[in-house]
């Protein structure tokens, strides 16, 4: 009989309030205990004391204090967490690779180790050289000591190959809930109209081309909104550089953690901005996606493959500018758009795909 047992440590917590992964990790730990596993997720708790474990919807939790905040109190966080599935787990599947070097403690003690090795961090721009060296590290040292790797897009996929062997990398995008309807109350507080809006959600942050959609979209009057989502700071240069170029029609919302209303501003924009160009799978775009959003985005491999080629791609400012034009006068074209995104989605990028494939893995490696 298979013992059906896995630690799934590298996140915040459970249930989701951070992003990307602690959504994946949600939705699968309750998939597999549906499934009759035993699941334990790790939890950073802030403040000082000993750890404690919680129960939730089944799941064990399991609450890791650490005093501080910033990338010091998470690798502190990350060490403890590992230190203590060491002498508890069996299993363990690792979301991202930022100390896949503590995975050496796994190694030792004969603990299968799943990585999800996410994007190519240390390429992203906000990293000083000590930041780059440290991911570069740990990067090796997650293919290098992970029992088997994932990687979420074709393209990470062949990145990890020359690191280590193609055999031991295993392809699975991020998942989304299709969404077929949300309320649209939830508009009246921001002045929105369904359809009367495209959307931009993404971290300020120069990888994610948020100041030349802004300004693409700030050369003429469109009588359109654009809504951006995100928090940005007078503290933070390229934060001040993107709200001084927005024009009158730019409406900056904030930072907002309901699911609820950023499901609702997803589902009722006309048109969805990905910027993003460093990444594999970005979960916002396949959340879009899942919305039947018609997506305009930054022209890189990794987005095509995602996307499809029934969507919009745009390489510079100008060429957004000028794809922007043409689309919002067109609801044609975002009509197809909407319906082929669509179909991209159930046939790729439905949780229950996500999920099934997971699961096969891991039980091909416990």
């Amino acid at each position: 009989m298979i013992h059906k047992h896995l630690s799934i440590l590298g996140i915040r917590g459970i249930p989701a309030a951070h992003g990307g992964f602690e959504t994946f990790a949600e939705q699968l730990a309750l998939y597999l205990v549906a499934r009759d596993w035993q699941v334990t997720v790790y939890c950073q708790e802030q403040g000082s004391g000993a750890i404690y474990e919680t129960e939730w919807q089944g799941i064990r939790r399991v609450h890791l204090p650490v005093s501080g905040e910033g990338a010091f109190s998470t690798i502190l966080f990350d060490w403890k967490s590992t230190r203590h599935a060491t002498k508890h787990a069996s299993q363990v599947l690792t979301l991202g690779y930022n100390t896949a070097v503590f995975g050496l403690l796994y190694r030792l003690a004969g603990i299968s180790n799943v990585i999800n090795m996410d994007g190519i961090e240390w390429r992203r721009e906000k990293w000083g050289p000590l930041e780059r060296t440290w991911l570069y590290l740990n990067e090796w040292a997650g293919a290098k000591l992970g029992n088997r790797l994932v990687a979420d897009h074709p393209q990470i996929a062949l990145h990890l190959q020359q690191k280590v062997s193609a055999e031991k990398i295993t392809m699975i995008p991020y998942g989304a809930d299709e969404v077929t309807e949300a309320d649209v109350s939830l508009l009246a507080s921001y002045g929105l109209t369904p359809g009367g809006y495209a959307i931009v959600i993404a971290r300020p942050e120069p990888e994610n081309s948020i100041l030349p959609i802004v300004r693409a979209f700030s050369q003429r009057q469109r009588g359109c909104r654009l809504v951006v989502l995100g928090r940005y700071s007078d503290e933070v240069p390229y934060h001040c550089e993107v709200r001084e170029a927005a024009g009158p029609e730019v409406d900056f919302v904030g930072a907002i953690y309901d699911a609820r209303t950023v499901q609702a501003l997803r589902f009722h924009s006309c048109l969805y901005l990905h910027g993003h160009t460093v990444g594999g799978t970005n979960p916002s775009l396949v959340e879009a996606m899942g919305a039947g959003n018609p997506i305009l985005a930054h022209d890189n491999h990794y987005n095509r493959w995602v996307a499809g080629e029934g969507q919009s791609y745009f390489s510079d400012e100008a060429d957004c500018e000028r794809k922007l034009t043409a689309l919002l006068d067109d609801a044609a074209t975002l009509q197809r758009m909407s319906e082929a995104v669509r179909q991209r989605h159930r046939a790729h990028f439905t949780w229950e795909q996500v999920l099934q494939q997971y699961e096969q893995l891991l039980l091909g490696v416990s």
